[in-house]
């Protein structure tokens, strides 16, 4: 199993709404390095759910429930989307700068390249964020 970390401003698509939802396609995603990272999710996969610019906190984790296809927000085929569903809310949010006063995450893609809206997450890392969430 890999970890990832995918991005959303709550006044796009919020925690509360994959909550409510149970799943959605995560489009949108116009950055090639982060399609390549939707590109290489397997089904199975967890996802930590950040919210961006408004709260700057990972608020949940998502579960991967299709892999990668065509966008459907665009005709242009270089862009996929993945499925994501609800998994599990975090016992409390875990701030950006919480994740960065911590020295074990100071190698975290979400600390070294924060505008990268889907990326990986070492599975210590992951291990880290629940600790911290707890």
């Amino acid at each position: 199993m890999n970890y990832w970390l995918i991005k959303s401003e709550p006044g796009t698509y919020s925690w509360t709404d994959l909550e409510k939802n149970k799943k959605t396609i995560w489009d949108g995603v116009r950055n090639y390095q982060a399609r390549n990272n939707l590109q290489a999710m397997k089904k199975g996969d967890l996802a930590l759910f950040y919210h961006s610019n408004v709260d700057k906190a990972i608020m949940g984790i998502a579960k991967i429930s299709k892999e990668f296809f065509q966008d459907p927000t665009t005709d242009d085929t270089a862009w996929v989307v993945v499925e994501v569903q609800h998994f599990k809310k975090l016992k409390k949010p875990v701030s950006l700068d919480l994740v960065k006063k911590d020295k074990r995450l100071a190698q975290m893609v979400l600390v070294k390249n924060s505008r990268l809206s889907v990326q990986p997450v070492k599975p210590e890392e992951f291990d880290v964020i629940l600790e911290l969430s707890a």
